[in-house]
């Protein structure tokens, strides 16, 4: 049962994210912020008011805490290595794009996969914990993909691909998230004394994500109007993660 739920929302996650993505790119470029700052609230609302305290629960919470720093340090490497990093403004990734001759798609390509292959076993060490704490973590995984896939559409785009050999491309790359659930259920069950590190890893990928990645963006844009409806925005991305929380809850 607990496979199952890791393919249905590793297939359904990569699926519905680039989908969303895809449909996303004939909104207007304004459009983008509101979906970047919703997806701060989601993520951070999963890491806080779910990841962590089920981190906290199943081990010492001195061992979770440092699992949460050591991810951070990780995922921050990771970026130095262009495998983490994801442009989320648009007209930044188009300049990108447009002066390195068609690199960045094959790049972009590159990344997103590693990236969706790291989901997956994110998605995969959640739902071995519970049900719950695997579909908020899926949640707030494709939260935040969504921006980051217009962006990685735009820089396809401008590196010379049409639409449909774009769209097609995440899709074969959205199915890292399959392989990296399957392994990551049948690799984590031997690992299950590790679970606060585990669980402190997937906090660490979502707060790191949010805070380094994505708010940079935000304050790009620091008039009060601008301040005001991304903090609407973030608030709604936690109460989105709030609320779901509690409807799984009542459901079990």
């Amino acid at each position: 049962m607990t496979l199952t739920w890791i393919v249905a929302a590793s297939i359904a996650g990569g699926v519905l994210s680039v989908c969303a993505a895809a449909l996303a790119l004939f909104l207007r470029a304004s459009w983008i912020p509101m979906l970047v700052s919703y997806a701060i609230g989601a993520l951070l609302g999963a890491a806080f008011l779910e990841v962590i305290p089920h981190a906290f629960e199943h081990g010492d919470p001195h061992t979770a805490a440092l699992a949460i720093l050591g991810g951070i340090l990780v995922f921050f490497l990771l970026e130095k290595l262009l495998l983490w990093r994801h442009s989320h403004d648009e007209h930044e990734v188009v300049e990108q794009a447009a002066h390195d001759h068609g690199r960045s798609g094959a790049l972009i390509v590159v990344g997103d996969t590693i990236h969706n292959f790291l989901d997956g076993i994110l998605i995969a060490a959640a739902f071995l914990q519970s049900t719950q704490l695997g579909i908020i973590t899926a949640l707030a995984i494709v939260a935040h993909e969504i921006p980051q896939e217009v962006g990685d559409f735009v820089i396809l785009l401008n590196s010379g691909y049409s639409k449909l050999k774009a769209f097609w491309l995440n899709i074969l790359s959205s199915g890292a998230t399959l392989a990296g659930g399957v392994l990551g259920y049948f690799a984590l069950q031997v690992l299950q004394g590790w679970t606060p590190v585990l669980l402190g890893i997937v906090a660490a990928s979502m707060i790191y994500v949010a805070v380094a990645d994505l708010i940079p963006g935000l304050h790009r844009r620091p008039e009060l109007r601008a301040t005001l409806s991304q903090s609407i925005l973030i608030a709604l991305g936690i109460g989105s993660i709030a609320l779901a929380r509690a409807l799984i809850g009542g459901l079990h």
